[in-house]
């Protein structure tokens, strides 16, 4: 066992349902007791070393420990992308996204940035992802792969598209049933793999595609589903030329049993109520990527609305069409949009975006038994947050009031190159500081 003493914060409740302050756990001196990789016991350090005195001590004072982040939208084969400035989604996915995730067609290609995009999850403090693939195969399987050579957190799937994209990412009928079905009985369940089945967007997809989807769904009783919804309004006028006997976006989807609890949708920045109720009613989750929406100029999206129809929202980095793959970066955004919604937003504290950051993802991702936060029982899946001495960051958290106050300047202040360790599982990973 490993007792780990560290100002250990996190959020086993709901701010949005709660109190925030109800909502937060926080222990300015803590312990974490560790063994085979879960969670023990909580409590005081000084409680906790009296009572196991002989445990090995992990000392991670000077910062903050947090749960591991969840991000529930990113795309694997756009790492090599960020940075296309300047254009709305559908020009950018034809000048910048295609372009590139056509090259994972060669599984050399695929493997390289399988490990690199991994890697930078992994140095952004993110343990936990819903990670939207590739269209090829056997680029699915390096991602898998490399995850499981990790001990990543990860739910992926091959992503479908039969029309209106570049000929050279579509797939049969045939072909994205057969495909996913063996990426299912190969990777799904395996170690802390799952799978996803999805289809890019309905605009891509035609109703012969997304049925398929639905009998993967239906065979499969505990894969997940995940795509892209209500993001740019140019996508949604298309999507509504383009399935005429559909009511809405939403309609596209749950007309062949897509919308459920184990569904998780991209943006839905431009939602009607109608579409809200029915993930509400039904339990499918939105990803927020407020960095993606603001750089693609997508919109502002409308939070308040989801809470109100009870529909759970997490956050998502949607990197490559988002700037970078440090989630806190996405609370932040994610705070001033509300911030620029004036009456139509939902102001938010930094429980809440602590909340989005972490147990939000986890709960979407069916994961809140596994991980989320430190509760007893719970894999020690965790980030620790080390400002560098003298710097903005250090100066202001050696001032902040309390643990709220301390988390308010995280988010404001802290960046990836604050990522001092890193734990999956109980075990250390990458470099650190």
């Amino acid at each position: 066992m490993t007792l780990f003493r560290a100002t250990v914060i996190d959020t086993p409740g709901d701010p949005f349902s709660v109190d925030p302050a109800g909502a937060l756990s926080a222990d300015q001196d803590g312990g974490l007791l560790v063994r085979d990789g879960i969670i023990v016991h909580r409590g005081s350090f000084g409680t906790l070393r009296t009572k196991f005195p002989d445990e090995p001590v992990t000392e991670l004072r000077g910062g903050l420990l947090l749960p591991g982040f969840v991000d529930t939208h990113v795309h694997y084969p756009q790492l090599r992308a960020i940075g296309g400035l300047g254009m709305p989604l559908l020009d950018w996915l034809d000048r910048c996204a295609l372009p590139e995730e056509s090259k994972f067609a060669d599984a050399g290609y695929a493997k390289i940035v399988a490990g690199e995009f991994l890697d930078g999850l992994i140095a952004s403090g993110t343990t936990t992802a819903l990670v939207f693939g590739a269209h090829f195969a056997a680029a699915m399987h390096e991602l898998f792969t490399a995850a499981a050579d990790r001990q990543l957190n990860i739910t992926a799937g091959l992503v479908l598209s039969d029309r209106i994209l570049r000929p050279d990412l579509f797939c049969t009928v045939e072909q994205g049933r057969s495909e996913s079905q063996a990426l299912i009985d190969r990777w799904h369940g395996g170690g802390r793999l799952r799978y996803a089945v999805t289809p890019r967007f309905s605009l891509s997809t035609t109703n012969q595609l997304l049925a398929v989807c639905g009998d993967l769904m239906r065979a499969n009783k505990d894969v997940f589903f995940t795509s892209h919804i209500n993001e740019n309004l140019a996508e949604v006028a298309t999507v509504a030329e383009l399935f005429p006997e559909s009511r809405d976006y939403l309609d596209t989807y749950h007309r062949h049993g897509l919308v459920n609890a184990r569904s998780v949708y991209a943006h839905n920045v431009h939602a009607s109520d109608k579409e809200l109720a029915l993930m509400g009613e039904t339990g499918a989750w939105a990803a927020h990527c407020p960095t993606s929406n603001a750089s693609l100029g997508s919109g502002l999206f409308p939070l308040r609305r989801h809470v109100e129809h009870g529909v759970g929202v997490s956050l998502g980095s949607d990197v490559g069409g988002g700037t970078g793959l440090f989630l806190l970066k996405e609370g932040l955004q994610a705070y001033f949009m509300q911030q620029l919604l004036g009456a139509d937003g939902l102001p938010l504290t930094s429980v809440h975006l602590l909340y989005l950051a972490t147990r939000a993802g986890a709960r979407a991702l069916g994961l809140a038994d596994r991980v989320g936060d430190f509760a007893i029982g719970k894999e020690f899946d965790a980030v620790w947050l080390r400002p560098a001495s003298g710097s903005p960051y250090s100066i202001n958290l050696a001032h902040a009031v309390d643990a709220t106050d301390a988390l308010a300047r995280t988010f404001a202040l802290a960046t990836s190159a604050d990522v001092a360790g890193v734990w999956l599982k109980g075990d250390r990973v990458g470099a650190g500081r």
